[in-house]
């Protein structure tokens, strides 16, 4: 194997340990999450970066791009959460194809319960991935860029 070959290799490791890292996690939420607050990840996800928007809504294609999903996907989940009455729809009035997002007073409510949750097991699950000689060098990764100095 030349010098270009172990760098692909390198690299495919190190896509293969992220992956492994976070369908860990993803898992560990999606469990809590629905269990606990009838809440996918990708919906909290999204209902997350709309509360982030202090006051101000998000267009369809922002959503896509919060959630990682297709356009299409991206509707028809915003139709769900719209059905759930945690979101809504708006018009934009400068370009009638442009449709913005806005968090409800419902939604709202569901995060608040809902990010104990998030952030108790995504902590918990990083603690247990740590454990795993792996993924450890890339938990350590994670958890130094959340801290912030002083």
């Amino acid at each position: 194997m030349g010098i270009k070959d172990d760098a692909v290799q390198i690299r495919a490791q190190g896509w293969r340990t992220l992956a492994a890292l976070h369908n860990l996690i993803e898992g560990e939420l999606e469990r809590a999450l629905q269990a606990q607050h009838g809440l996918s990840v990708v919906e909290f996800t999204v209902l997350d970066a709309l509360s982030r928007q202090d006051g101000w809504h998000m267009r369809m294609a922002q959503l896509a791009r919060a959630g990682a999903l297709s356009s299409s996907a991206t509707t028809r989940l915003v139709t769900r959460l719209e059905d759930r009455a945690l979101l809504t729809r708006i018009l934009c009035m400068d370009d009638r194809r442009g449709i913005y997002t806005e968090l409800t007073a419902a939604g709202e409510a569901l995060l608040a319960e809902a990010h104990p949750t998030h952030d108790a097991v995504l902590r918990q699950a990083l603690e247990n991935a740590a454990k795993v000689p792996e993924l450890h060098d890339l938990v350590t990764a994670v958890d130094a860029g959340t801290r912030v100095e002083a």
